[in-house]
């Protein structure tokens, strides 16, 4: 009667604990082992002390709500942009102020030396020098105030006025980058996490199969090569395990820095890759991005800025009329002086500096306005690649939800087959890493998918 395969690994599994009795009563030599491989030396770390915003995340379960907040609170980027906005908005006040009346005050002291000779009083040729020292004091204050300039100051400011618009919708675009980036480094850090679940799953499978490997050997039903075969795998599974650690430590180091905080920052996230499907209007997105992109909005404020230096460029051409003038005292005495005057300034030929001052400034304006119309089509191609990148991201996370399923229907059946004595360890390895690979494309759909929807939204503006 021919023996089943279980009777002949019970068999073999008993021929293997007698033999190992055995051994064990008898002396042995002592093996040969190598030396110890000699581990690395790693220099202790120390924990960086703990700051107010680190505080709030030890122990915290982030949502990427939560990691965007504060990250939008804590990021310096953002506080640099900030301060270039602050910056602009003062050069508004530079460009306003001279049509202010200006008040100096001034305050000179002169002491002078004057020499005269003449003959002594004897006669005689001889002379002598007479040495005067005479003391001058001036002090004045004077204002002035800018009567007539045809719109030059008021063209200027309007374009350093613009040109702060400019900083504070680079203060949005900021924040929109750093939402960008905390939504995929916090979808990244799932993705990785998710890997790490398939993998460690992966090396629980080729172990299985190498133990049931090593006992058909042991029993002689199958050949040395599966063993070596599964070992390989075991090994294999485990080199992509270490990756999807490392790229999970990865990314948490990233997604801290995103959110401004030390790299060290331990972090808890919820789990993100879950699929929700959103309906999408593409001529709606495209509008809405028109209106929200800070980029968008800043082309079209440069060129706005750049008009209002055409504007100043024209009126160059024509003259200032200021009144002023100063009241004081002059002399030891400080004798009253007083001053009121009207001067009307017009720079008759410079040498062409003003012609081609405005035909730089037209230049610029039709350079802006280009910019402009280059602005509106970057937007509507990223929208309607966003757009596409999502429905793409969305059909390969239904195609891959039934690859998953279907091989780990084929590596159920392979390992069924293995077990049994009638499949080869080629098929069940190949069905175990068509597994592995289903799973890993199944997560990393997920993954596109998020970051798809981070994407668009970039896109359309949105945070």
């Amino acid at each position: 009667m021919r023996m089943s395969v279980r009777s002949l690994l019970l068999a073999g599994a008993a021929l293997a604990l007698f033999t190992a009795n055995a051994a064990a009563q008898t002396p042995a030599a002592p093996p040969q082992t190598s030396p110890p491989p000699v581990a690395p030396v790693v220099p202790p770390v120390t924990a960086p002390p703990v700051t107010s915003v680190q505080s709030q995340v030890f122990g915290k379960v982030l949502s990427v709500d939560e990691a965007i907040a504060i990250a939008l609170e804590t990021q310096p980027n953002i506080r640099a942009r900030i301060s270039d906005y602050v910056a602009a908005a003062f050069r508004v006040d530079q460009a306003l102020a001279p049509l202010f009346p200006q008040i100096t005050g001034s305050w000179i002291a002169a002491r002078d030396q004057t020499a005269t000779g003449g003959k002594l009083s004897t006669g005689t040729d001889l002379t002598r020098t007479v040495t005067t020292w005479t003391t001058t004091t001036t002090a004045r204050v004077s204002l002035s105030q800018l009567l007539f300039d045809f719109g030059k100051n008021f063209a200027s400011t309007e374009a350093a006025r613009k040109l702060a618009d400019v900083a504070l919708e680079d203060t949005e675009l900021q924040r929109q980058l750093v939402t960008q980036t905390v939504k995929e480094a916090f979808t990244n850090i799932n993705f990785a996490v998710r890997l790490i679940q398939v993998n460690q799953q992966a090396v629980e499978r080729a172990e299985l199969n190498l133990r049931s490997a090593r006992g058909f050997f042991e029993v002689g039903t199958r050949p040395k090569s599966d063993v070596a075969r599964a070992e390989v795998d075991v090994a294999n599974a485990r080199v992509d395990l270490i990756r999807a650690r490392n790229a999970e430590r990865l990314a948490r180091v990233a997604l801290a820095t995103a959110m401004g905080l030390p790299a060290t920052t331990p972090l808890q996230i919820q789990d993100n890759l879950i699929y929700q499907p959103v309906t999408i209007d593409r001529v709606r997105l495209a509008d809405d991005a028109l209106r929200f992109r800070p980029e968008y909005r800043q082309a079209r404020l440069n060129a706005e800025a750049n008009d209002a230096r055409v504007r100043r460029a024209q009126r160059d051409f024509f003259p200032d009329i200021t009144g002023g003038g100063f009241y004081g005292a002059t002399r030891a005495d400080m004798n009253e002086i007083w001053e009121l005057n009207l001067s009307l300034n017009w720079t008759i030929f410079d040498g062409g500096n003003r012609i081609a001052r405005y035909r730089e400034a037209r230049a610029n304006l039709e350079a802006a306005q280009a910019r402009v119309k280059a602005s509106e089509l970057d937007i509507s191609r990223e929208v309607e690649q966003s757009v596409n990148n999502v429905i793409e991201a969305d059909e390969r996370i239904q195609a891959a939800q039934v690859a998953v399923a279907s091989a780990q229907e084929n590596f159920r059946l392979a390992q069924g087959r293995f077990d049994a004595g009638v499949g080869t360890i080629l098929e069940l390895t190949d069905a175990q890493l068509a597994l592995t690979q289903a799973q890993n494309t199944e997560a990393q759909a997920l993954a596109d998918y998020r970051i798809a929807l981070a994407r668009l939204d970039r896109a359309v503006g949105r945070r």
